[in-house]
């Protein structure tokens, strides 16, 4: 029997935070053709725009959530998650009888499927060719992969992965990054099906040919989920099967592998020059290693040259020794590569030489960029393992007054709270350093400080207010310390709700509409809190009369209960 959602309201909101989720709840009004599969949900939600929201139940009773509005793409489980959600949570009784139906229609489907005869099935394949050119295209290669001609197959692969009709400016963005992904899988498919037909050696070749396509176009492409990164692994493997099957000559191979790593155009696959050991035997290999010893001379400080160089010494069993003189021929400026080096030695048994590197590296860090955060953090480990609470403290002290960020004063309170010394004067050396950075100004409006930010991470938040008046917060630091404070002291973050939605009056736009919606739902909430739901009923009314020509506002006014 189909089973009940696993997730619940709280479960919504500590997945899209407290915000996202108050927001959540004026949308759900707005969540239309919901559709309950067996395993997925999916529905439409409008907002500034229509937005697709799908809702997945993963095996332990989670949910996870996808949205294609702005904030969705970064990966948030934003408002529109959480509208149909809830939206869901309202009908949950009725769940296990629509997930029934909808297993109901597949298994329908498949019988179906399986009582056509052989022409009833040609039919409404080529009935569906016509109408689709995807797969049409798709059922071609695969055809192609099954016949004779390697040069159609060839040229069908690179067609899939051309990014050009994707692209729309040169890029392709995110949004057009899964209709591509699904295209691009297809050239894996037919790559393995030549191998598995019997044509090996033409895979090789067309296989190479695919992964410099991919290389040279991968950097242009938004592959935030990456699917395209499984597509280039896909033909990766693809490529060592056929060799594996096909046997190509072994210092020919050698070259164009050592070629392929050294010319940038392994960002995507990772093609590790190793796994294909068995294919190129000791001639390849010693080929392979002439190749790489002789770009790394010439270009000690290439990324890729050094790569294949350290990972030649560890293949061979290079000593330690070697592996740090590669490692020490190019130094980052943030000391990177002196933690690189300080690991190679802890893991030889070496430890007081690894933290010399490391101190060595905090000193050499360029000022411009600052010592690297894992170098930091290797050090004040090694510190602290050792006894030197005093020694982290300090270090972490330096980094805050070098880069006063919030990051840094999080680092230093931590490393005092340890020390048992987050106190007078330390707190307050502490946010003075803040307060230098950001002094107030006068006539406009600024950039926030990262002193505001500390003072709320404190939960000092009466400070915090005290700073904000004092010219140090941002209207986005407002905002945030208006919600922090709400439920204690409703009238002070009333104050500052209002004074955000007057200069949105004489504004347009639906992000605007959307904004001040935002804020008068908070406002409500304030006058809730004081009991003077009266007055803002009052300031509503005088409102939507001045606004009344904004059509979309007052839909959105509507739709919120406003």
């Amino acid at each position: 029997m189909a089973q009940a959602l696993g997730f619940t309201d709280e479960d919504l909101r500590r997945l899209a935070g407290s915000r996202s989720y108050e927001r959540g709840l004026g949308y759900v009004s707005a969540v239309s053709r919901l559709e309950i599969g067996e395993t997925a949900i999916t529905a439409a939600v409008d907002g500034t725009d229509c937005y697709q929201v799908e809702l997945t139940e993963d095996g332990d009773g989670g949910v996870t959530g996808w949205c294609d509005c702005p904030y969705g793409q970064e990966g948030n489980f934003c408002k529109h998650c959480v509208a149909v959600g809830l939206a869901l949570l309202g009908q949950a009784r009725s769940v296990p009888q629509q997930r029934s139906a909808a297993a109901s229609r597949t298994r329908l489907l498949d019988t179906w499927l399986e009582s056509r005869t052989r022409e009833d099935l040609l039919a409404l394949v080529r009935e569906h060719l016509a109408d689709d050119r995807d797969l049409r295209r798709r059922l071609e290669l695969r055809a192609a992969t099954a016949g004779e001609d390697t040069g159609i197959v060839r040229e069908q692969i690179l067609s899939l992965l051309d990014t050009r009709p994707f692209a729309r400016h040169g890029y392709v963005e995110y949004a057009d990054a899964h209709a591509y992904g699904q295209q691009a899988a297809e050239a894996v498919t037919a790559l393995r099906a030549l191998t598995a037909s019997g044509r090996a050696a033409d895979a090789v070749d067309v296989a190479r040919e695919a992964l410099s396509a991919l290389g040279r176009t991968y950097g242009e492409i938004d592959d935030s989920d990456g699917l395209i990164g499984d597509v280039a692994a896909g033909l990766a493997e693809g490529h060592l099967a056929a060799c594996l099957a096909a046997r190509p000559d072994p210092v020919r191979t050698a070259d164009w592998l050592v070629t392929h790593l050294l010319d940038g155009l392994n960002d995507a696959t990772d093609i590790d020059l190793f796994d294909y050991h068995k294919v190129l035997g000791e001639p390849g290999l010693h080929r392979a290693r002439e190749l790489v010893v002789a770009a790394w001379r010439a270009n000690p400080k290439g990324w890729a040259e050094k790569y294949l160089m350290e990972r030649l010494l560890k293949a061979d069993g290079g000593s330690v020794d070697a592996r740090v003189t590669v490692h020490a021929a190019d130094l980052a400026p943030n000391g990177h590569t002196h933690l690189v080096i300080a690991k190679e030695l802890e893991a030889a048994g070496r430890p007081p030489e690894a933290l010399e590197w490391a101190e060595r590296g905090l000193r050499e860090a360029a000022p411009e960029c600052g010592p690297d955060g894992e170098l930091v953090a290797f050090v004040c480990e090694r510190y602290a393992r050792t006894g030197r609470l005093a020694d982290v403290v300090t270090l972490r002290r330096d980094l805050l007054r070098a880069r006063p960020t919030l990051a840094a004063y999080q680092d230093l309170r931590t490393a005092a709270r340890t020390a048992g010394t987050w106190k007078e004067p330390e707190r307050t050396g502490a946010r003075e350093v803040l307060r230098a950075v950001g002094t107030p100004k006068t006539g406009r409006w600024y950039g926030g400080s990262v002193l505001v930010d500390a003072l709320m991470d404190d939960g000092d938040l009466d400070t915090a207010w005290q700073a904000a008046a004092d010219g140090y917060a941002d209207q986005p630091q407002w905002l945030a310390l208006a919600d922090r404070i709400r439920d204690q002291r409703p009238a002070d973050a009333l104050t500052v709700y209002l004074r955000w939605i007057e200069p949105l009056r004489k504004q347009t736009g639906d992000g605007t509409y959307e904004r001040m919606t935002e804020l008068l739902l908070s406002t409500r909430a304030c006058h809730r809190a004081l009991g003077t739901e009266a007055e803002f009923t009052t300031y509503l009314a005088a409102l939507r009369a001045d606004q009344k020509r904004k059509r979309k506002l007052m839909a959105m006014l509507d739709q919120h209960g406003l």
